[in-house]
This record gives C-alpha cells, sequence and structure tokens, in this order.
C-alpha cells in the first residue's frame, strides 16, 4: 500500500483577515476519510506506527499541522490557535474534496479534534490525551515540560542526538517524557522527532495560544471518544475524567501501559480505539 505525500495550499477566513495557507500531509488506504492530527513539537509522522493498519480500513490522512513538520507556519500577526487553525484543517478538507472526516488527534491534535466536533466538521472524533482538561497547575507543569524538551532538542547537535539514537538508553533519554516504551522508537524515528521539536517554527505562538485554553461544553451530536494511557507523563490521567465530565455522552478509555504519545507504545490498541470510535454505533 503506497502512501502519497503532498502539499495543499488554499486561504482560510480568520478573526484577523484571509490569509493563504500550506499544509503537507500524507495519505493512503481507502473507506471512509480519516484526518490524523499530532500534538505540538511533533509531525504526521508521529502516526507511523498505526497508519497502515488504519489504511487497511480508511482513506488515511495525517497531517503536519501549521508550524510544524513540513507545514509552513501561519501567516506573520495570524495566531496560531482554534479560531484560526480549526478553520484552516476545515479549509482542507474542502480542498482535499473530503466531506466531514473521521477525526483522531493526540495532544494538541486531540483539541482541535474536539472543536471540530463542535464545530460538527466531523463525523466522530477519537482524542488520545487530549489538551486542555488541565487545571492551572498542571498547565504550567506541562508547558514547562514542553519547553525544556524544545531548549533540549535546540541545544543538542545533530552528531549527538544521532549517537544517542543507537542505543535504546539513548533514546530514553531523548523522547522518554512523551513514550512509556522509548526503546520501541527506532533510531531514525528518534532523531526525525528530535529536529521536528527543535525546527517547529509554530511551537512558540502554539504554545502562547494555549495559556488561556480550557475545554469547556458538550460536544453534541458527534461520537467522541476519549483515550488516556494509564503512563501519560505530561497530561496526567485523572484530567481524562474531567474530560468525561465535560462530554457525558463520550466514551473513555484506557490504554495501559500508554504514554502520551501512545501510537508507537501499542500500535494495535491504539489503533482498534481509533476504528471502533469511528464506526457507527450500531456496528459491533
Amino acid at each position: 500500500m503506497t502512501a502519497t505525500v503532498a502539499t495543499a495550499s488554499f486561504t482560510v477566513d480568520s478573526p484577523t483577515g484571509r490569509h493563504p495557507v500550506s499544509v503537507t500531509y500524507q495519505r493512503s488506504g481507502s473507506g471512509e476519510p480519516l484526518l490524523l492530527l499530532h500534538g505540538i513539537g511533533h509531525h504526521r509522522q508521529a502516526w507511523d506506527p498505526v497508519f497502515r493498519i488504519l489504511a487497511a480500513e480508511r482513506d488515511v490522512i495525517a497531517v503536519d499541522l501549521p508550524g510544524f513538520g513540513e507545514s509552513p507556519a501561519l501567516p506573520d500577526g495570524v495566531p496560531h490557535d482554534l479560531t484560526t487553525v480549526v478553520p484552516a484543517l476545515g479549509a482542507l478538507c474542502g480542498e482535499l474534496d473530503i466531506d466531514r472526516p473521521h477525526v483522531a488527534g493526540n495532544s494538541l491534535g486531540g483539541l482541535l479534534a474536539l472543536d471540530m466536533g463542535r464545530e460538527k466538521l466531523v463525523r466522530s472524533v477519537t482524542a488520545l490525551s487530549p489538551a486542555g482538561f488541565w487545571t492551572e497547575t498542571e498547565r504550567r507543569y506541562a508547558f514547562g515540560v514542553l519547553r525544556g524538551m524544545r531548549a533540549g532538542a535546540r541545544l543538542l547537535p545533530d552528531p549527538v542526538v544521532e549517537q544517542l539514537s543507537r542505543s535504546a538508553v539513548g533514546r530514553a533519554a531523548l523522547v522518554s517524557t512523551i513514550y512509556a516504551r522509548p526503546g520501541r522508537r527506532s533510531p531514525q524515528a528518534a532523531v526525525a522527532e528530535t529536529r521536528a521539536m527543535r525546527n517547529a517554527t509554530g511551537f512558540h505562538s502554539t504554545l502562547a495560544a494555549g495559556r488561556d485554553v480550557l475545554f469547556t461544553g458538550d460536544v453534541p451530536d458527534v461520537p467522541v471518544t476519549i483515550a488516556w494511557g494509564t503512563r501519560d507523563r505530561l497530561l496526567v490521567r485523572r484530567q481524562g475524567v474531567r474530560a468525561k465530565y465535560a462530554i457525558p455522552g463520550a466514551r473513555l478509555v484506557r490504554l495501559p501501559g500508554c504514554g502520551h504519545v501512545p501510537m508507537s507504545d501499542d500500535p494495535a490498541l491504539v489503533a482498534r480505539v481509533i476504528l471502533d470510535g469511528s464506526r457507527p454505533a450500531t456496528a459491533g
């Protein structure tokens, strides 16, 4: 099964006007469309461990969010917040001729997925450790960890990163903050995501936009699954209980042994949760 990598360019309306946006994505498979959204400082390759599994049943589109991976940042003066990025994702779907896809998102991507659900842009939502259900103390902690990861990625020269990636201990030093099983990451993946964090042009703008974010209110008339890794050390799992209170109709799922980015820790489980969440309610 061959995946196609391409870039879509379009314009999007935001509170500050109409702006050009370009988004790089990877697409493969057939069936109902499924949009995959990564977290802050990451890139579309975060979904590689589950991409082929999902593509066996869905038309899968893994996106580099604006300012991350290969997608350029939004134009100067345009905030990387929900009021801009969510319409941009809706415009991307229109550009790709996708009518209300299913969407799965992790961390920042989970928050975006839930807001897309609230805006009725998608037909189902699966949110893996979504942002926005924190207390102020928890938010400050998570943002501090993310800033530390960014600083580390920018300080370490490529030869050091490549050397660290060659051993399980070294990969743990690079990525154990977000993975419960960092040894499962390949050396190439550990190097690539360290570079993605280092080069993320939208990092600071996105983090700044998240300071006042607190997801409140329901996501009516859209099936929602919220899944949380039991070993998530960035956004602790009690935030999943708050998410369930905020969205009473959501299905809350535990991901045993998984960290903040669970797709690598247990690909089969995460793929099953996403596929189950994107099936009709009458399905088994």
